[in-house]
């Protein structure tokens, strides 16, 4: 694995005072830690993965290399970013029946373990699956580590964000392969769903057609973009032919009053789960 970003100095015999957040995707894993103790209180590290390496295989080599991960943290998050979830209000949710429900949406894969994450704000539950090797290595090395879903934060910090004024909002958050739609009617949670896409016009033809689908209103109804906008120009060029109250969200004035740095490094289903307290 190869460092995109160097770690800030951190002064690492106080560590059990810090909380280390880790970001797991299939190109790159990102790790935060937070120093309560320093003026900018985030320090960043990004690697990318081995392609010819499992999931688990990446995690315990990234382990292995990297004396920061042997230390002991006062709390360690770990984040899946995985299309492999759903969404249940919490009313009718059942531990015991995680698994089942979850397998009713998505086919069942060997070696991996199902967990959930409560969202109070959302008055939701995201059920998700985690390849139960890396889940391993993780607890191995971080004993009482908080697993999440990346639709976990987002879902709950879209919530708050979306009981702002009177109108529908739909919020889409981009990252290099897929995109996560999240649909809310003043906090109350209308759809929450990710596609499998790259291109623009992929993207652009989810967006319009969840719209649709939801019945979202052309002139008065919201759609705030988010994430990897690599085409951002063409994309909100193609959504604004269709949609009035189109907003791109950026992070440095999202997150300003927070206190979290590095924020155009630090991705934003990071970010928001920083701010969840989930």
């Amino acid at each position: 694995m190869t460092e995109e970003l160097s770690i800030s100095q951190i002064d690492f015999t106080k560590t059990e005072q810090y909380t280390l957040s880790v970001r797991l995707s299939s190109e790159e894993f990102y790790f935060s830690i937070y120093n309560p103790t320093k003026e900018k209180a985030y320090s960043f590290i990004s690697k990318k993965t081995n392609e010819n390496l499992s999931m688990a295989a990446n995690v315990k080599e990234v382990i292995k290399e990297n004396d920061f991960l042997k230390h002991r943290y006062k709390r360690v998050n770990v984040m899946v970013i995985t299309k492999r979830f759903t969404l249940i209000p919490f009313e009718l949710f059942e531990d015991e029946q995680a698994e089942a429900i979850l397998y009713h949406n998505h086919t069942r894969h060997e070696n991996e373990i199902v967990l959930y994450n409560i969202l109070k704000n959302a008055n939701a539950v995201v059920v998700f699956a985690v390849d139960k090797s890396a889940y391993q290595q993780l607890i191995d090395q971080f004993p009482g580590a908080h697993f999440y879903c990346q639709a976990s934060s987002l879902t709950e910090y879209f919530s708050g964000r979306s009981r702002q004024g009177n109108s529908l909002k739909m919020y889409a958050y981009q990252r290099k392969n897929s995109i996560d739609i999240l649909c809310y009617d003043r906090g109350r949670v209308q759809l929450i769903n990710n596609f499998k896409c790259s291109e623009t016009a992929d993207v652009i033809y989810y967006l319009l057609y969840v719209w649709k689908q939801l019945d979202f209103n052309q002139e008065r109804d919201e759609l705030h973009l988010t994430g990897e906008l690599r085409d951002k120009e063409s994309l909100v060029k193609g959504l604004k032919q269709f949609v009035r109250q189109l907003f791109v969200i950026n992070p440095l004035s999202e997150f300003s009053l927070n206190g979290i740095s590095n924020a155009k490094e630090i991705p934003f289903d990071l970010q928001t789960l920083s701010l969840c307290e989930l």
